[in-house]
């Protein structure tokens, strides 16, 4: 089945507008933070914290669009240029390769929401995307983003909003 290409353009140009709102509107809040230019890092973004304790925390966060549900797939390429020369293969967000996927959802009114779910949870989780209706109390969360390498407490949480059984 042809794909029309002005959709796959208009998805990969949807999917850097998101990567930069993100960028700008994290950086609003937490300032340290910047795009990856890695091309073959699992990550797009490196967020900077200081911990209450004084340590610096670095936070890699994988940004995906978000419309009525959130892959947590990555490596996978879309449109007519599908031949892989670098050897990346289709995998699932891990805690190997990312502490956040942060989902980036244009609301109705033109302003965005982001789904915060941790690799730790998606791990814990064992599917490739969720549903935003059943992640929603983790809409514009930032605690689980500022404690998402705080793995029992994740998944404590998760359980109360009712995501892990």
């Amino acid at each position: 089945m042809p794909r029309d290409p002005e959709r796959g353009k208009d998805a990969a140009v949807t999917g850097f507008a998101n990567e930069h709102i993100a960028v700008g509107l994290l950086m609003k809040r937490y300032q340290n933070v910047s795009l990856v230019d890695l091309p073959l890092s699992a990550y797009d973004i490196i967020i900077v914290r200081t911990g209450d304790d004084g340590a610096e925390q670095i936070i890699r966060a994988q940004v995906k669009t978000a419309r009525n549900n959130l892959s947590f797939i990555g490596g996978e390429r879309g449109g007519v240029d599908r031949q892989y020369k670098s050897g990346v293969k289709k995998y699932r967000q891990s805690v190997q390769t990312a502490d956040v996927v942060i989902g980036v959802h244009e609301n109705e009114d033109g302003s965005y929401s982001f789904y915060f779910i941790l690799t730790c949870l998606i791990d814990a989780l064992h599917q490739d995307s969720i549903s935003l209706r059943k992640v929603v109390r983790l809409k514009d969360n930032f605690e689980m983003l500022e404690r998402c390498t705080d793995r029992e407490w994740v998944l404590s949480q998760a359980r109360q909003l009712g995501i892990l059984s």
